[in-house]
């Protein structure tokens, strides 16, 4: 299925216009990380189409203030990094037994210095996907109800800086390097996302990954200024740059993407793939890491072979359920 569509949405489009003629009145959607960047422009798309939202947040008065000039989205407590806090926030959700629709897993953190969390696991790996991977499994019965549900986990083409490290993924035995731990979390989504919609399409869920596009937003904090600004994100100004076709995108372009997986109908009978410029993308011909964190080209990048393997896929399932299993 890891072949473009045709989809007839550019790198340009925006969430207005990937919604164009879709009702999403009667459906229920959580969006982790939207009160800010992608996962708002993501949250402000689904409740202009009439969705219910849902917003996870371990900041709640900071996500409620955010979210001030966006009406009708429930705010509730939840901190990726803590796993009784996930179970609290699935079990609360779960209580009414309401179906869930939609689940966008937008929330993330990219290149920070080492830090880890209670257990002792690396900060992105356990945020960007193991705080996802228990939380969406935890929400499974929810999303069975649908009928019909989809679960968007947002990578990056930062996949292409590193594979999962299957032996040592919390940089116990190696050293510890900002951009290829980002790497491995962004290859560990799309991964999760493959075995997800093996796992579950039988159930009626089916599971996608995006890499929404290059945008400046508060991700980026840990990140360079000036390295960015050589790298052509940003301009003489250190404002970003807007060039969809490099992927430098404004965050309603970014998140057309992400909305596109979650209720376009061109998708039905699709998961397990990674998309990006509202398509699924291409299959890269390397399988090889690439170190060059600030290389941004023309067109769709597409996705290395090692983060839709199948058998990385079984492999990573196993290991995550391990590390969460660890007291």
């Amino acid at each position: 299925m890891q072949t473009p569509l045709g989809s007839g949405f550019t790198a340009a489009s925006t969430t207005d216009d990937v919604l164009e003629g879709i009702d999403l009145h009667g459906k229920l959607a959580i969006v982790t990380g939207g009160y800010s960047g992608l996962g708002k422009a993501t949250v402000r798309a689904f409740r202009s189409a009439g969705a219910e939202v849902v917003v996870p947040a371990r900041d709640v008065e900071r996500a409620a203030a955010e979210l001030a000039d966006v009406d009708g989205v429930a705010v509730e407590r939840m901190d990726l990094l803590d796993r009784a806090s996930i179970d609290a926030f699935a079990d609360d959700f779960q209580r009414d037994g309401r179906p869930l629709h939609i689940l966008v897993n937008s929330a993330g953190i990219m290149a920070n210095p080492l830090t880890r969390d209670a257990r002792g696991y690396e900060s992105q790996f356990a945020t960007n996907h193991l705080g996802h991977f228990q939380l969406t499994t935890r929400l499974l019965p929810a999303l069975r109800k649908a009928g019909g549900a989809r679960v968007v986990s947002v990578s990056s083409r930062g996949h292409r800086y590193s594979d999962v490290h299957f032996d040592d993924p919390n940089f116990e035995r190696r050293e510890y390097a900002p951009y290829p731990a980002y790497g491995q979390s962004k290859t560990a989504n799309v991964l999760f996302a493959v075995e997800l919609d093996e796992r579950e399409r039988g159930n009626g869920i089916r599971a996608f990954a995006v890499h929404p596009g290059s945008i400046i937003t508060h991700l980026a904090r840990h990140s360079d200024r000036e390295l960015l600004r050589q790298g052509g994100f940003l301009d003489e100004n250190y404002e970003p740059i807007i060039d969809p076709a490099r992927g430098l995108k404004t965050a309603e372009q970014g998140a057309a993407t992400q909305v596109w997986c979650a209720v376009s109908p061109q998708l039905d009978g699709y998961g397990g793939v990674y998309c990006e410029d509202v398509d699924i993308a291409t299959l890269h011909t390397s399988d090889v890491p690439d170190a060059d964190v600030l290389a941004v080209t023309p067109g769709a990048f597409g996705v290395l072979p090692y983060a839709i393997d199948r058998d990385n896929a079984r492999r990573l399932w196993k290991l995550s359920e391990e590390l969460l299993d660890r007291e």
